[in-house]
Formats: C-alpha cells, structure tokens, sequence
C-alpha cells in the first residue's frame, strides 16, 4: 500500500477534521506510508504528533510509539480513542497496568483493532513483550523524544540506547525517529545510533516569528522586577521556570502575597497536587505557574503569553522547548530570561561529581547559554544558528523580535581582528576549542598550549591589545556568520570553513557589536533599582539629589549615608508620598524612613501634585517573611555579641552572604552593633582610620576603597567597617 493509493486528505479530514495539512505534515505522512526510514525535526507545537498517528490508522498492524513520559502516553491515547468508536484503538503499555489490563491489550492487538501502542523504552527490554510483538504484524516503530538518545541532548535517557538491538529482533520495519529540538551534533549521533540509514530527513523551520526573546540581569530585586512585569501583563498566562524546587516555592508565595493567582508544580508535590494545580492553569483558575523543568512536557495551553526564566536553563535545547510553550496560537508571547554569572558557577558546581565525560559535554552545553545571554547580535538569529538554520535579520520573520535588535549596541569595525582570530585558528591546526584559541591571542599559557608548543609560536599573544571578552564576543559572532564553525565529532573545536579562509585573502568590512556585561558588582549597591518599566524621572531625580545634599550637609555626613543612589532612583520611579509608602523602597526600612524621610515625601508630593503624576500604587512588593525571619535572627544574635561565623554556620550560610544580610538590615535604618567583633580583628587607630575614610568619601563603594588602602585591608574588613560606619552614623 502506498501513498498514491490512499487519499490522504480524506483519511485527514476524517479522522482529525482537519482539511489541510500544516507545514511539512503532508511529506513526512507519504514517506511514512512508503516504508521509508523518516527522521523528523519539528519543533514545538509544529503537529509532529499528527505525523504518525494518521499513517498509523490508515495502515495495516500496530504501530509501536516509543515515547519517554507515562503522562505524554496517557494524553496521546486519550485524544485519539476519542477519534474513534473503539476504545482498543490505542493503547498504553507500561509499568503501571496490571496483569488484566496486560492481557486486554494483547487481546485487542491480535484482533487487530489497535492501531497505536505507547510503549517506555523500559518495557520493550522484557523478553515476553518482545517476543509477543515479533508475533502480531506491525506496520512502523516511531520514537518520540528521540534527542533522547543523545548524550548532547538536553534530555539523555539512557535506557534509549538499547532501542536500536531491539527494532532489529523485531523485523524488518520502517523507524520513525521524531525530536523537537536537534542541534546538527545531536541529529547526527540520532541516525548513527538508530542506525537509520538512508532516512530521509524532514526539518521544519525553528523559527518563532510571534516570540519576543529578552534577557535582563538578575539584580537583588528579580522579584519586584517579575511581579511589575505580571502586573503589567495583567489577566494574561504565564509560566516562570526556576531551577530548584525550594525557589519554585519561594517564588510562588511572594506572588500570592502580592496578590497574583500562581500555583507551584515541581516532581517533590504528589501526583494528586501537581495534577491539581496543572489542570487550575489550563482551566485558567490561576494566571501563572512556577514551575521546575519537570512542566510543561506536553502541555498543550495555545494561550501562554509569557514565560520567564529565573535562573538560566543548562542549555539552548532546553530554553528553547521551554520558551516554545509561550504563543502556540501565534499569538503574542514574551520570552524573558534572566542572567547572572552566578548562576552558571552555581550549575557548574551541579556538574562536578559527574563522569568527566558528561561534565565536558554539560560545560560545552553550558557555554552556549552563556554566549545566548551575553551576545549583541540578533538572539533569533543566534537560536536558530544553534540549531543549524540560517536567518537573515534584516528581512527574516520576526527579525526585530528581540531586545539586541530594538536596543542595538554600538558597533566597531572588526575586520583587522577577524582576520587574526582566523588566521590563528588556522596556524594552530585547528587543535583548540575557544578557550585555547583565545589564550594564545592574549598569550595566556596552559597545560594544553604548552602540550603544542603554542607558546613558541611567533603569533602567540598577537591580540594582547584587546582582553579575553572582546575576542569571546568576536568569535560568537564570526562562528554565526560562518567563517569558522565547530566541529561535530569532537565538538567543541574551532575549524576554519571555506567562507572563512576565503576572508583571510580577501578581508571586508565586519561590524561587531560589543557584548553586554553582565557581572552584576558584588557588593557595590546592596540594593539595586529594577527599573524595568523604562527609567526613573529624571526631573525628580535631579531634586532629590540636591535634597540628599542639603540634608547630608545639615548633618554633617556623606550623602550616600542618608539614603543610597538605588533608593532614590525607587523613589523617582514609585513617587511614595508618606512615610509609611517610603518604607518600601528598596533599601529604605521604617527606621530609616522615620529619621530622614520626611523631607523627602513632602517634596514628591508637591512635585506629584504640580506634574499631575499618576502614581504606581502595584509597585510595593510584600515579603513572605521568610527573609525577615533570618534578619530577625541576626539582630537579636548580634545583640547577644555571638561570632559571626557561629551566626552564619548556623544558618548555613557562607561569610559573604551573611555580610550581604547585614548591609542590608543597617542599609534599611536597623542598628547593628558589631564593635565586638571588629575590635578582635582591628585596633582602634585602624578603624579611625576608615571610619575617617568612609566620612569624607563621596561613595561607599568598597573597590573604591581598596585601591585607597592599597592593600593595607581585605574585603572582608572593609565591609565590616562599613556596616560598623552606616550603623552609627546613618541609623
């Protein structure tokens, strides 16, 4: 039976009620229907479902759907019974049927009335599953999730593995593999290890012309700066991935608290609450999800307008499934990651106890992630360029989709350079990965360029004029064009491409854009402002400034004393007109509201009522009180004159944070006597000493203070000092 034989728009209509098929459905439906080996890439939302499930029932035999999750199976046989009068039509089977049920579905197979049967990979291992398939006539094996099998993919199983050695037993049948998400490398180690060959491949376009994709970084106030986002995108769907369960909660509370319909879904809740809160999205009970990865896998919500990423994903694959549930209707949907380095040491950390092999591949994967969020270029452009598809950004679909193109950074001519890093890529017969590559630009030596004898060589250190992130954001940007690309095998690798090689003999014009920095400073401003919804009133600003000035003078203390730059630019943003509002600005507690604050909401009123401003009144963030609970038990320890380190064991806490805590109880008007433990570390001519400094500074910042002692203090000294300063002269 073949594909001209059968009226496929007619099978179609009848059992789907579709009259036309979408994208590349139609060819991939003929070639399966042929007995041709098929390999699909479809992405998200693309109908890649409906691609064997439509030869399935038109054919003769059972087809077998191998796919990795009990809960997709159940969805999948539950939409296509309701295509048909007989309940046999499809059929699941795993770990969870017992021995009568087993039996129905042997029973409907023989008789033939099953059409699809939804198998885990784990259960085509038993013998007699095996052996009662090689007896019944099967018409294709189709492998759901076949990224699967791929330890490049985002989602390596590897019970995956053993599928090929099983196919074989089964017969001669066609193999049907189907991923949404495959870069080149994963695509290739698919084929090689289902042994697919002569497949014909499918690929549909990944790209989402309706998604805008951001990335902002992640400040101390992502929480405030998610719920004006909501707020803002008010009544609409939503989902916010984070990494761990103990953040999903975290974050959940906070908007419920602040008056935002969300629900938690993470693998720690029982099934009975995860199916809860999942069927209270989808029945739109509740606006937002926070979920962990564990969401979403076949969630089929056509109306998601946002999804936001709280912590970075482990790779492209999975930001790209993930930020694919928003806008399925084609509808709007907004993609907004955010990013900080921190997140991706802490994700490296994850990956330290594993096989080292695994870690290379996690590191490789990780890199990526960080190239997404730290590139200028175009973000669609550079997805799809990661997946293997080229993008024009000038006329592509949904070219100014993103926040690099609306807010373009500047551009320098490159050229010089592009030549160099190529050259060296060359010259180095192509050894090296990045890294290395930008090592001997800059002449830093490692294990691995000593092993070559790299460092001999009369280019090493030849781009020492430009520091290691200008060349990491250069070669982002010449690997998306397409004059070096990486090589599959030994992934990682920088090769020169023909395209490449032919600009080294003839050099044009190439216009880079400087990439952003995102290393959040430490510890400079305990507080930042998230000024999402565009920046504060700068008129306002201004006043508040010469206002700060004048009370300091009055005083006699250095401005940033009576509040600091993030809280003004709060308050230039949320125009609080009393005391009581004034207290929940960042970095502004009640104390500190109560000493300096009046001055302060008498001129914002005034200028409110000359302006005619309408006020933000949604932009007080309330805390759940698990945060305050730790500061509470800071305060009353440090009364107690307890060690530092014996506060922060106890709360498992490392130094660093347990500072941070403290600067930002005496930052929000709260004294903190901690005069006993400086007294064990400096004597008193030392702490006059930079208690003088900090008086006379015209900024609290701590690096501005280091290069003033020039050594004479560590980090840590000049922090507790400056708690210590703040305490007493500003609270």
């Amino acid at each position: 039976m073949n594909s001209n034989e059968i009226d496929i728009h007619k099978e179609l209509k009848k059992y789907f009620g579709f009259s036309q098929f979408k994208g590349l459905q139609e060819q991939v439906v003929k070639s399966i229907i042929n007995r041709n080996n098929t390999f699909v890439i479809m992405p998200t939302g693309g109908g890649k479902s409906l691609c064997y499930q439509l030869p399935a029932l038109i054919k003769e035999g059972t087809a077998i759907v191998v796919s990795p999750l009990i809960a997709l199976m159940k969805n999948q046989v539950d939409a296509i019974r309701s295509l048909s009068s007989e309940n046999g039509i499809a059929h699941v089977l795993n770990s969870s049927l017992t021995k009568t049920e087993i039996a129905q579905v042997k029973k409907d197979i023989v008789s033939g009335i099953t059409k699809l049967l939804y198998v885990a990979p784990e259960s085509l291992t038993k013998e007699e599953y095996i052996q009662f398939l090689k007896s019944v006539p099967l018409s294709f094996v189709a492998i759901d999730e076949a990224h699967c099998i791929s330890e490049w993919g985002h989602d390596f199983r590897p019970e995956y593995r053993n599928l090929r050695t099983i196919i074989k037993q089964l017969g001669d049948i066609p193999v049907i593999g189907l991923t949404a998400t495959a870069t080149p490398k994963v695509q290739e180690d698919i084929l090689k290890n289902l042994d697919m060959v002569n497949a014909k491949t499918f690929k549909a376009s990944f790209n989402r012309p309706n998604l805008f994709y951001e990335v902002r970084t992640k400040t101390k106030n992502i929480e405030s700066d998610i719920i004006r986002f909501i707020k803002q995108h008010k009544g609409k769907s939503g989902i916010i991935y984070c990494l761990s369960r103990k953040k999903v909660e975290e974050i959940a509370q906070v908007l419920q608290v602040n008056g935002i319909s969300a629900v938690p879904y993470h693998a720690g809740l029982d099934a009975k609450t995860r199916a809860k809160h999942q069927d209270m999205f989808l029945m739109e009970d509740v606006d937002v999800v926070v979920a962990t990865i564990a969401f979403g896998m076949g969630i089929d919500k056509p109306d998601v307008r946002f999804v936001i990423h709280h912590d970075i994903p482990k790779s492209l694959e999975s930001y790209y499934q993930e930020t694919g549930r928003a806008g399925r209707d084609g509808g709007e949907g907004h993609c907004l990651a955010y990013y900080s380095y921190k997140d991706v040491e802490k994700l490296e950390k994850f990956m330290a106890g594993k096989p080292v092999a695994e870690q290379e591949i996690g590191f490789a994967l990780l890199q990526e992630v960080v190239a997404y969020a730290e590139t200028s270029m175009s973000r669609r452009k550079f997805l799809l360029h990661y997946f293997g598809e080229e993008f024009d950004s000038e006329t592509g679909e949904g070219a100014d989709m993103d926040d690099n193109v609306r807010n373009p950074k500047k551009k320098v001519e490159a050229k010089d350079q592009v030549v160099k890093l190529l050259k060296i890529v060359r010259d180095t017969k192509h050894l090296y990965k990045s890294k290395e590559i930008i090592f001997t630009l800059i002449g830093k030596i490692n294990a691995t360029i000593k092993a070559h004898k790299t460092d001999a060589q009369s280019f090493f250190g030849s781009g020492a004029d430009f520091d290691e992130r200008y060349w990491m954001a250069l070669i982002r940007q010449v690997l998306v064009d397409g004059y070096l690309s990486k090589d599959i095998e030994t992934y990682g690798i920088l090769k020169l491409t023909e395209k490449g090689a032919d600009f080294i003999k003839n050099p044009t014009s190439f216009m880079m854009s400087e990439d952003h920095d995102y290393n959040e400073s430490e510890d400079e401003a305990i507080v930042t402002a998230a000024k999402s919804s565009g920046t504060a009133d700068e008129v306002l600003m201004g006043m508040l400034r010469d206002l700060r000035k004048k009370v300091a003078k009055k005083l006699g203390v250095p401005p940033f004393v009576v509040f600091q730059d993030p809280s003004l630019e709060d308050m230039a943003l949320k125009y609080p007109v009393s005391i009581e509002e004034l207290g929940s600005v960042h970095g502004v507690g009640e104390g500190k509201a109560k000493k300096y604050g009046k001055d302060f909401v008498e001129l914002i009123g005034r200028y409110v009522e000359d302006n005619d401003i309408i006020r933000p009144d949604d932009l007080v963030v309330k805390s759940t009180g698990a945060n305050s609970a730790l500061k509470l038990y800071i305060i009353q320890n440090v009364d107690r004159k307890l060690s530092l380190n014996d506060i922060a064991k106890a709360k498992g806490l490392d130094m660093d944070v347990l500072l941070k805590e403290m600067e930002q109880i005496v930052y929000s008007g709260t004294k903190l006597n901690i005069k006993y433990w400086i007294d064990d570390i400096l004597d008193e001519d030392q702490q006059e000493e930079i208690h003088e400094y900090f008086m006379e500074s015209d900024s609290d910042n701590i690096k501005d203070a280091l290069k003033e002692f020039d050594g004479d203090y560590d980090i840590e000294e000049l922090r507790l000092m400056r708690i210590k300063f703040i305490s007493e002269v500003a609270n």
